[in-house]
Order: structure tokens, then sequence, then C-alpha cells
């Protein structure tokens, strides 16, 4: 028999005499017409075909880029300080002001084996109210590199912050399922205020913000996806980059609460491993909140050392829960002191109310409110209250989510927001991160 192709019935035009089709393949190479060249693969340069993690990547991007710019500018009208020379460089600006110093002293010295106490007896402002994980992670970069602490430390944080963007996004769509059905483009819409909320510009400077955020989206998004023993690791980071640890016991507790629930009702499985798993990472989570002050005073020989050490930068040495709210309103707001803290108050409790906070999943609504009353009850507030504010990301969901329709009123919306936090930025990095030296400065 023959091996050969049968020749087409009469009247069927033969392979060889079919004209191809623009785009065709012939011999398996593809061809455009009219030349018959190969055709070269086609570029996506819209951003909307683009996977979900390129886009929040690339969006995160443009935020970071508008804030060096910012930074740049600012850093123009910079006066010669206690860290740097007038109108230092960008690199200098990011990597040397105000508390990343104290990282930078971390990373070359380590930390006192003593605290440090004044003529007056008092523990003086030292670094052991700093976290270690961020300062370490840049001296291993720097060992690698040779290169500076100055340099390396604010790209490490730029790298950490890029990371932590598109994690949020996946975060978004895996925990806030109704949210995102009922307002489209919230994860990146989510990104998007994050990277322009007014200190936004610490996710690129030699602070621990962005490897926090990085950890916090993280172990959120594993306890979202039932993966406790990874979650159980990212929190024990946790607790060795920021003192935001004990919050995320609230969250393991609600979600563990939810899914006993759904066991008791039918709509959810709660076997032994998932008990077992829910339990370490609650005991995780505590014990990471408390860890680095129990390092702190076994090291220092202090046992409140950590707590002492914290009090030197507050106006009252005594620590207490709240109780500082008192007295810095009275010192701003004399008699109106009261008013604002309840306007404060209902403030917070709308942002956590209304129907695009109720939106959220159980776990990114936990976090918000367990870790908004814990600054509230673990901070003095000050200057760096709306930088603490940023490990509140989920809110930027809830922003985002106000207008959901029609159309042109949501994004009449989020162009407004995205306005006014851009605004914002640029006063917060002009008014906060340039330093004003004393009168007589320098000595």
């Amino acid at each position: 028999m023959s091996t050969e192709n049968p020749a087409p019935a009469s009247g069927e035009p033969s392979a060889s005499t079919v004209p191809a089709a623009p785009g065709a393949s012939r011999a398996g190479v593809r061809v455009d017409e009219p030349n018959g060249h190969p055709a070269r693969p086609r570029v996506r340069t819209d951003p909307r075909t683009w996977p979900g993690w390129a886009q929040a990547l690339s969006l995160y991007a443009a935020t970071r880029a508008f804030s060096a710019v910012v930074l740049v500018l600012v850093a123009q009208l910079q006066a010669e300080n206690y860290w740097t020379g007038a109108r230092p460089s960008y690199l200098q600006f990011t990597g040397l002001m105000w508390d990343a110093s104290w990282y930078r002293g971390i990373a070359e010295d380590g930390y006192p084996a003593e605290l440090p106490r004044g003529e007056d007896g008092l523990v003086q402002q030292n670094a052991w109210a700093f976290f270690p994980l961020f300062p370490v992670l840049v001296r291993g970069v720097m060992l690698v590199t040779r290169a500076d602490w100055y340099v390396v430390a604010p790209l490490v944080a730029l790298v950490l912050g890029c990371a932590a963007a598109v994690v949020v996004h996946r975060l978004v769509e895996r925990g806030a399922p109704r949210a995102v059905d009922a307002r489209p483009g919230l994860p990146l819409a989510t990104v998007a205020l994050l990277g322009l909320f007014p200190t936004a510009a610490v996710l690129q400077v030699a602070y621990t913000e962005s490897l926090a955020l990085l950890l916090v989206a993280s172990a959120l998004l594993l306890v979202v996806e039932r993966r406790y023993a990874w979650a159980s690791l990212v929190v024990l980071a946790l607790g060795f980059t920021r003192a935001v640890a004990l919050p995320m016991a609230a969250v393991v507790v609600v979600h563990a609460l939810v899914r006993w629930w759904g066991a008791r009702r039918g709509t959810d499985r709660l076997g032994a491993r998932d008990l077992a798993e829910i339990g370490l990472l609650a005991v995780t989570a505590a014990v990471s909140g408390v860890a680095w002050p129990l390092i702190c005073g076994w090291m220092t020989g202090e046992p409140d050392g950590y707590l002492q050490t914290q009090g030197a930068w507050r106006g009252v040495r005594e620590i207490a829960p709240f109780e500082p709210w008192g007295y810095v309103s009275r010192f701003w707001f004399g008699d109106w002191a009261p008013w604002v803290l309840v306007a404060g108050f209902a403030l917070v409790v709308a942002t956590l109310v209304v129907p695009a906070a109720w939106r959220l999943g159980n776990e990114l609504h936990a976090w918000s409110a367990a870790y908004l009353l814990y600054i509230v009850a673990a901070i003095e507030p000050g200057s760096s209250l709306a930088r603490f504010l940023l490990l509140a990301f989920p809110l930027g969901a809830v922003t985002a989510g106000l207008v959901t329709r029609p159309t042109g009123a949501r994004r009449a919306w989020f162009a407004f927001v995205v306005v006014l936090m851009g605004t914002l930025h640029v006063v917060w990095v002009y008014n906060m991160w340039r330093l004003t030296p004393p009168t007589g400065w320098p000595p």
C-alpha cells in the first residue's frame, strides 16, 4: 500500500494551492502576509492582559517612583543636620535620616550589653527599642556586596516593599472575595492607595515598615489559605521585626471561631491536624509578641529593660495602656481634648463598620480592628502614628470600596482619593521627613 497522500477528490484544491491565511502556519512556522517571513512574538503591551502579580508590581513601582521624586526634591531643601550634610543624595536621605541611623548602629555594632543611663539614673534612648531582623538582613547584604549601609538599606527596603505589594494584591483577591465582587479592580486599587499613603515613603527608606508589611500580609494570606505551619514561621519572624505580633493572635482566634462555627453547621471540616496547627499558630503569635522584650531583659539583666527603653522616648516615663492619649490630647487641644478623642474614636469605629469593611474577609477585618486597638493601647500618639497606620492596609480596600456604583462615581471617588493621598504624601515628606535643625546648628 502506498504511503503517499491520496490525490484530492475532483474539485478539491490541493494543499499547495490553498492560499495561506494571515498568520497561518506552514510546516510548523507561523508566517505573516504578504512576505511570508516568520512572525515576531506579540508583546502584551496592554497592562490589563498582564498577570495580577505583574500589574501589582508595576503599579507599586510607579508609586515608588513618585515617592523617589518627592524625596529627591525635598532633599534639596534639607539643611545640614545630625545625620547628613546639606542637600544629601537620595540614598543618604533615605538611608541615614532619623531612625535609620539607629538601625545602622545595630547592623554595624549590635546592641549594648547594658542599658545606658543618664545622671538622673533613668534609662536613655538606646538600640534595644529597635528590632533586629531588618538590620540583620541588611548586614548580610552588606557583607556580600561590600557596599555601605546607606546604599544597601534603602534598596533592601524597596525590594521588600515590592514583594509586599504582590502579596497584598493576592491577599485582597483571596481574602476579600465579596469586596472584590462589589468593587471590580479592588486588589489593584488597594495597592495604589497603599503606595500613595501619606507616609508610604518609608517603604523605601532604611526602616522596618516594608519588611513588617510583607510579613503581616504574608501571615494573613497563609491563614486565609489555611497553611498554618508556614504562617507560624512568618509570625515568628514578625516578632523580631516590629512589636505588632500580638494583634495577629486575635486574628487567629477569630479565624478559629469562624471555622468552628462552620464545622458545627456542617459547612466546614475542622480536623485534629487543623486544630493542632491553629493552636500552634496562636501560641506562636502570643510568644512572638513578647519574645523581644524578654530577650532584652535577659541580655541586659533588667527584666523591664525594654519598657524602660520605650519610656525614654515618651513624655511620661510610666507606660500604661491608653493613658498617653489623655495627656497628649490635653497638651494639643486643651479643653477640646475630650471632644477630639470622641470624634477620633467615632471615625475609627465608622471605618470598621461601614458596608465596605464588612465585605472584607474575616481575617482582614479582624486584623484591621485588632491592630488599630493595639496601637491605641500601646503607643504614645505623635508623629509616628501616621506611619504606624501603614500596617492597617486593609483599610485601603475599605476606602476604595466605599463607592461601588455607578462606574463613573466609583472612578471619580477613586481619583479624588488618589489625588488627596498624593498631596498628603508630599506634605508629609516635606514636613516630617525633612529635619529643621534647631537654632544655632551646626554648633
